[in-house]
């Protein structure tokens, strides 16, 4: 079967990735590289940031919540500033490649992790301010569905929420190129039967993106 279907991650495919933010981040604040992925790593289904992805918990809980998961690591960290420093910078050429493979039509999706918050735009919820949530809101206009994590109760890597893009759809999963730049979440999608391409670069992405469709993208 062809690929008729393009799914993107947002964060860290449209946007670039976060953990460049909390790099810089535990760097101003002395913490050990990559302290914030630590914290998130541990008790990953259920700790505070899954439970806030999933609009379990608001943000006054996750500031606490996750001031006490880093501190049980060892480190004073709390959850504000690492909401603070989420929102990254938009990748123009991911965009432009938005907007090509609309016009070669390809329907394209998103599915997206996020956090309940912002300034209240469709897939801004981890934006500061309402500039940079109006650039996410026309991004995400482009997309012929979205889902977040946030509102679906449910969050990658759960194969529900890839098959609940499919079903919203009305498409097979072999029919779909997903992007992804963490691993964990592009296995579940390679396993349903899509093309699974892991992001590390918008470069790169763009690249294998290509390759999988025939065609130069952007």
């Amino acid at each position: 079967m062809s690929i008729t279907t393009v799914i993107f991650d947002f964060g860290g495919v449209i946007t670039a990735s976060p953990f460049e933010a909390f790099n810089r981040l535990e760097a101003e604040r002395g913490l050990p590289r990559d302290f914030v992925r630590r914290v998130n790593a541990a008790n990953p289904d259920d700790n505070a940031w899954a439970r806030f992805e999933r609009a379990e918990i608001d943000a006054a809980a996750f500031d606490a919540l996750f001031a006490e998961e880093a501190r049980a690591l060892g480190h004073e960290l709390e959850g504000e500033a690492v909401l603070a420093v989420i929102a990254g910078a938009v990748r123009p050429d991911m965009v432009k490649a938005l907007d090509t493979l609309k016009a070669r039509d390809f329907r394209i999706a998103c599915i997206t992790n996020n956090v309940p918050g912002g300034k209240g735009v469709t897939g801004a919820g981890m934006t500061r301010s309402e500039k940079a949530a109006n650039e996410v809101a026309a991004i995400m206009a482009r997309f012929e569905h979205v889902i977040e994590s946030s509102k679906a109760g449910v969050r990658k890597p759960d194969p529900a929420i890839y098959l609940m893009m499919c079903e919203q759809l009305g498409v097979e999963p072999r029919e779909c190129v997903y992007l992804d730049d963490l691993g964990i979440n592009c296995k579940p999608a390679a396993l349903l039967g899509m093309h699974a391409i892991k992001v590390t670069s918008g470069e790169q992405a763009l690249a294998d993106l290509s390759a999988a469709l025939g065609f130069a993208l952007p």
